[in-house]
C-alpha cells in the first residue's frame, strides 16, 4: 500500500538526528565480512551486575506481593502508579528540602514522550495563528528534540559561545546570553543537563538565568535530566537540579538500568503538569506500570540512589578518563583538536577544528579502520545558521570497554593525523 500522508504523517514517518544514520551503523556492524569493529556509537547503557540485580531483586518482591495483580492487570491512573509517585514526592522533598504534592508529578511512558507532549502542547501554532517557538538556547544538544515536533518550523536553536582551553586541548560550550531571546513568541524552553551528546552541564546560575527570562511571559523550561543527580546520577561535576517556578523538571529511568521499561518523572508546577497529564491521556491512557512499580520500591527503599552514585556514576566516569588520556598521549599536539570537558552523561564530544573533511566523512574514514563513532553534525536540530563547526564534531560512546576505547581512540588519532597531512588547513 502507498497511503496518502497528512502533514503530520509525512513529518512524523521521517528518521531525524542519528535515527537517520542508524541504519547504516547497524549494516556496517552486521557486514563485517570478518572485520570486527569497536562500536563507539551506542547510547545502550551498560548492563551493570549490580543494577541488573537491584531490578531483579525488585521485580521478586513485585511477584511475591499481592499487588501484582493489580500493577499488570488492570488498567491505572494517567497521572502514573501511585506507590511511585509517593515514592518521589518522599525522596525529593527529602533530598531536595521541597514541598512537593502528589499534583506536582507524572509519569511518562519515557522522558522523550514528555518533551514530545510538551513540543506540542506549548509549541506551534496558537488557535490565533501565531507561532510559538520551542527554542533550544545551547546547541548541540538532543538529537530526539529534532522530531518532537509536530511543527518543524517551530523548533529554534541558539548557537554557543566557546570556553576554549587550546594548551589543554579541551573546550566547553555555554549559553551566549547576549544572543539568546526568550519572549513572547515562546512557547516553552528545552534542554538536557547533562547533556547528550556533549556532556556539558550548565551551571545553576545559568539554569536559573534562563528560567528567569522566561517567567515575564510565563514560559515552561523543561529540563532534561536523563543522566542528571539523584538517579541516574551521570554527573561527573557538582550540580543542583532546579525545581520550582517555570521549571518543570524531567527524569528517566533509562540510564539507571530501565531502558526496555521506558519510565519517564516530570516534576513541576501543578498547572502544567495537569496539561501534560491531559495530553497522555488522550495519547495512551497512562504509561506501562510493571517498570513503574519496581522503580517505586527500588526509589522508595533508597537502592537506587545509591546505586548510580556509587556504581553507575563512577564506571562512567573512568570511561571519560581513558579517553581523555588516550587522546592526551596519542594525538599530535599540534593539530587543532577539542575534547568537551567531561562532565556527565555517557558519551565524549570531539571538536576538530577546521577538518579538512565533513565529519560524516570522517565517519566512514574511520570506519575503514574499524571503529564506529556518531557524526556529530546530527546533534544540531533547529539551529538555523550556517556554521562550519557542525560539520567538525564526533560523538564517542562510553559503552565500550576500556581495552576497545583505547584502541578506538589510537586508531582515531592515526586516522585524523593522517586527515590533516594529506589536505592541510589554512589559517
Amino acid at each position: 500500500m502507498n497511503p496518502a500522508l497528512t502533514q503530520f504523517g509525512d513529518q512524523m514517518s521521517h528518521l531525524t538526528g542519528v535515527r537517520a544514520i542508524m541504519k547504516d551503523i547497524i549494516e556496517t556492524l552486521q557486514a563485517g565480512e570478518g572485520q570486527e569493529f569497536i562500536n563507539l556509537s551506542a547510547g545502550n547503557p551498560v548492563i551493570l551486575p549490580e543494577v541488573e540485580q537491584l531490578w531483579r531483586d525488585c521485580t521478586a518482591e513485585l511477584l511475591a506481593s499481592s499487588d501484582y495483580g493489580e500493577v499488570v492487570c488492570r488498567y491505572g491512573s494517567s497521572q502514573g502508579y501511585q506507590p511511585l509517585i509517593d515514592a518521589v514526592v518522599t525522596d525529593f522533598n527529602r533530598r531536595y528540602g521541597l514541598n512537593l504534592t502528589e499534583r506536582n508529578i507524572l509519569i511518562t511512558p519515557g522522558s522523550q514522550a514528555l518533551y514530545f507532549y510538551a513540543a506540542n502542547a506549548f509549541g506551534g501554532y496558537t488557535t490565533g495563528k501565531q507561532l510559538k517557538q520551542i527554542v533550544l538556547p545551547l546547541s548541540p544538544d538532543y538529537t530526539g528534540y529534532g522530531g518532537v515536533s509536530l511543527m518543524p518550523e517551530a523548533l529554534f536553536a541558539y548557537k554557543p559561545s566557546l570556553d576554549i582551553n587550546a594548551a589543554g586541548h579541551s573546550f566547553k560550550y555555554r549559553p551566549d546570553f547576549s544572543q539568546l531571546e526568550i519572549n513572547e513568541n515562546t512557547g516553552c524552553v528545552l534542554f538536557s543537563r547533562p547533556c547528550n551528546p556533549t556532556g556539558n552541564v550548565l551551571t545553576d546560575e545559568e539554569v536559573r538565568k534562563i528560567a528567569a527570562l522566561a517567567a515575564p511571559y510565563d514560559v515552561p523550561v523543561m529540563v532534561d535530566s536523563a543522566y542528571g543527580p539523584p538517579f541516574p546520577a551521570l554527573n561527573f561535576t557538582e550540580m543542583t537540579p532546579v525545581f520550582g517556578g517555570n521549571v518543570i523538571h524531567g527524569m528517566s529511568l533509562s540510564k539507571a538500568g530501565l531502558p526496555g521499561e521506558r519510565v519517564g518523572i516530570a516534576v513541576g508546577d501543578e498547572g502544567v503538569i495537569q496539561i501534560l497529564q491531559s495530553f497522555q491521556t488522550n495519547m495512551c491512557i497512562h504509561s506501562p506500570r510493571y517498570g513503574q512499580a519496581i522503580a517505586a520500591r527500588a526509589i522508595a527503599s533508597g537502592a537506587l540512589a545509591d546505586v548510580a552514585e556509587n556504581v553507575i556514576r563512577p564506571y562512567y566516569q573512568s570511561k571519560f578518563t581513558v579517553v581523555e588520556s588516550t587522546l592526551d598521549a596519542a594525538m599530535p599536539k599540534d593539530l587543532p583538536w577539542f575534547l568537551h570537558r567531561g562532565e556527565g552523561a555517557i558519551f565524549a564530544w570531539l571538536w576538530l577544528e577546521n577538518l579538512p573533511m565533513s565529519d560524516w566523512d570522517l565517519y566512514q574514514e574511520l570506519k575503514e579502520v574499524g571503529v564506529v563513532v556518531v557524526p556529530g553534525s546530527s546533534f544540531f536540530p533547529g539551529l538555523r545558521e550556517d556554521w562550519r563547526h557542525k560539520n567538525e564534531c564526533i560523538r564517542i560512546s562510553l559503552t565500550a570497554t576500556d581495552a576497545e576505547i583505547e584502541t578506538g581512540m589510537k586508531r582515531l588519532a592515526q586516522v585524523v593525523e593522517r586527515i590533516y597531512q594529506q589536505q592541510p588547513v589554512s589559517c
